[in-house]
């Protein structure tokens, strides 16, 4: 190192350089294109170039469907580690890296409000919390936030974002699975809305329990929405599968979704079904 890097150093000129840049520039997953990290946030995380959804967090998106001054569920305790289950780390131990990375105990997020000033208890799944994965503290944060749907006769709309079931808790992941559904069938028979809004990525046994069962199923646009990954699936059937397999415009366009809406339009659109849906909840 020259005399003059080292008295620059010193003094701290450029230090922060690339620390700052990288804090202003963003690529676009999509199309690759260097955005400004303010513009791309100032836009709900949707690249302006290609309309690319990120993913976002559990705050951000409760904040973005509720009416300011919701109340935010706690999420419930369970039995951590129940298997003592170890692979290359210590389920413990990827528990405390999540936790230290989120601001929140697990993956299922809860709050308890109003969109547009109708009266819903929402939950998001938040993709960077273990993936989203569904465990014991995912399905009982749904099941008591369709409690609290069912104790307010409200809508209960939830949000997922998963790679599928929690692989440290075993058959105990699995479990979830029914017992999601069940309060799904609660909601029914209560007459209350259930609706699912799908984001990227939601798969394995998410999809195959809550996140098809909604009387409403919305999707962002690009989202990826299966149960199986693609090449699993293409390797099963040794068949070539079609573009845009097991995203939302496909899954919409041959009927397993309802609707493709943008980020944007997403809470006037969720005001507008329990408009729809309204008659039915007070009945």
């Amino acid at each position: 190192m020259n005399w003059f890097n080292r008295v620059r150093n010193s003094l701290g000129f450029g230090a922060d350089k690339k620390t700052n840049e990288k804090d202003l520039w963003i690529k676009c997953k999509s199309c690759q294109e260097m955005l400004f990290v303010q513009e791309y946030e100032d836009n709900l995380s949707v690249c302006p170039k290609c309309d690319h959804h990120g993913r976002i967090n559990a705050d951000t998106r409760l904040a973005l469907l509720l009416d300011p001054g919701f109340e935010l569920l706690p999420i419930p305790e369970v039995t951590e580690d129940p298997l003592k289950f170890k692979d290359q780390k210590k389920y413990t131990d990827r528990l405390k890296a999540a936790r230290a990375a989120n601001p929140h105990a697990d993956a299922f997020v809860t709050g308890s409000g109003a969109i547009d000033g109708r009266p819903a208890v929402v939950g998001v799944q938040d993709f960077t919390f273990m993936g989203g994965s569904m465990g014991m503290a995912v399905g009982e944060a749904f099941c008591r936030a369709a409690q609290k749907a069912l104790d307010r006769r409200c809508a209960f709309v939830v949000v997922t974002a998963a790679g599928g079931a929690r692989m440290q808790e075993g058959i105990l992941s699995l479990m979830q699975m029914p017992r999601a559904t069940v309060m799904t069938r609660r909601l029914k028979e209560a007459g209350l809305p259930y609706i699912v809004v799908l984001t990227d990525p939601t798969t394995g046994g998410v999809t195959a329990s809550y996140a098809m069962l909604g009387d409403i199923h919305i999707a962002e646009p690009g989202a990826l929405i299966g149960f199986a990954g693609q090449r699993v699936i293409q390797d099963t059937i040794r068949e070539q599968l079609p573009e845009g397999f097991q995203r939302a415009e496909y899954l919409h366009k041959h009927g397993m979704v309802d609707m493709v809406v943008p980020r944007w339009e997403l809470k006037d659109t969720l005001a507008s079904v329990l408009d729809y849906l309204a008659p039915k909840a007070a009945a």
